[in-house]
């Protein structure tokens, strides 16, 4: 099995090179930014090698933490996007929007084959052999192979977003979170369309969460409140959403956890970016520790610190029972935390925050300074 590691170069070319088996995640050297590595694997189901592209958290050189994965359809067009947005809300500015994550971008070989859960014409209609790939022998590989807990987000646009319906309705228990982005649910007749409506009216779907983005994809002239009773072919598309959202709006008992939202000012092709911003902002709503929340420890207000440390303990296993997997407060947050004690001249409070860490990540470099 080969793997490369994939660089994002100040000159914003591709480079690749033969490196160990080993997980490395590099960091900044010479003039060289790293976000990733490439993978490839052999299928058995496919009869093809297929190629990943990788990312792990900066975090994992520090310490020994799992993360959650984020499986990512088209996934050369929206790994740069999706690995940046994570980190930004993730770690940068004390952001906890997101929790950090592994991102699993496939790569296609043959998009309409694998993306279509039914034939319509040329190659189509190889999407339940392609979810058999990828439950029976990616997320295997993924989950032996690198730093990932079992909490699992499946994101995909466009024929993309077909697929992760597909999934959510057939196989419901291979993610915890689906994001549909603009969908094509006008495929083949709406038959995936029909399916999905039966199948969430008729069954349960406890501990998932749905997200999807409808793009403006509207001829000119027509009002988004027109469209459901236009019969064009302009409109099928939208109109097939539309109805996907309504319908799945109004089953209040099967537990779904389900939001939607209409981009009125993106297109199909410019959507993805703010409709992934918008997904993990509903997905990990849970995650978020506010910083007003910790502001009220520090000068003027000089809260309780043991309230301080009650306040972590019980976000954080609250955390951890969404993931299913004990999840600490991450080096970075217990460092600032504790280094703005000392600023403060409170170096009791600063020792036992970083004994947190110890505590915590004991192999950690970080947790020693």
């Amino acid at each position: 099995m080969k793997r490369h590691l994939l660089f994002l170069v100040i000159t914003l070319s591709l480079l690749n090179c033969e490196t160990k088996k080993t997980i490395e995640v590099k960091q900044e050297n010479n003039n060289q930014i790293v976000i990733g590595q490439i993978d490839t694997l052999y299928s058995d189901i496919l009869k093809e090698n297929r190629e990943i592209w990788v990312h792990i958290p900066k975090s994992a050189t520090k310490n020994q933490s799992k993360y959650p994965v984020l499986y990512l359809l088209d996934g050369d067009a929206h790994f740069y996007s999706v690995t940046g947005m994570i980190e930004q809300l993730s770690t940068v500015n004390g952001n906890t929007v997101s929790p950090e994550m592994v991102v699993i971008g496939i790569i296609n070989t043959d998009r309409t084959r694998d993306l279509t859960p039914t034939h319509m014409n040329g190659t189509s209609g190889g999407g339940e052999k392609f979810l058999n790939f990828v439950e029976r022998e990616l997320i295997p590989y993924i989950e032996k192979t690198y730093p990932v807990i079992d909490y699992k987000t499946f994101v995909g646009h466009s024929l993309g977003g077909l697929t992760v319906i597909d999934a959510l309705i057939e196989r419901p228990e291979l993610f915890n979170n689906y994001v549909a982005i603009d969908p094509s649910l006008w495929w083949d007749n709406q038959e995936l369309l029909k399916r999905a409506n039966k199948i969430l009216s008729n069954n349960t779907f406890e501990g998932k969460s749905l997200y999807v983005a409808l793009a403006n994809n509207l001829p000119n002239n027509m009002r988004f409140d027109e469209v459901i009773n236009d019969t064009t072919k302009d409109t099928e598309g939208t109109r097939s959403i539309i109805q996907f959202v309504r319908t799945t709006e109004s089953l209040k008992n099967n537990r779904l956890n389900f939001d939607w939202k209409y981009y009125e000012n993106e297109n199909h092709g410019l959507v993805p970016i703010i409709a992934e911003y918008d997904a993990l902002r509903f997905l990990f709503q849970w995650n978020v520790l506010e910083l007003n929340q910790l502001n009220q420890f520090y000068p003027p207000n000089n809260a309780p610190f043991n309230d301080l440390l009650n306040l972590i303990d019980s976000h954080f296993k609250n955390v951890s029972n969404h993931f299913g997997y004990e999840i600490y407060p991450p080096e970075w947050l217990i460092i600032d935390l504790g280094k703005e004690f000392l600023n403060n001249q409170e170096p009791e409070k600063a020792y036992k925050l970083f004994k947190l860490n110890l505590q915590n990540f004991p192999n950690s470099s970080n947790a020693y300074d």
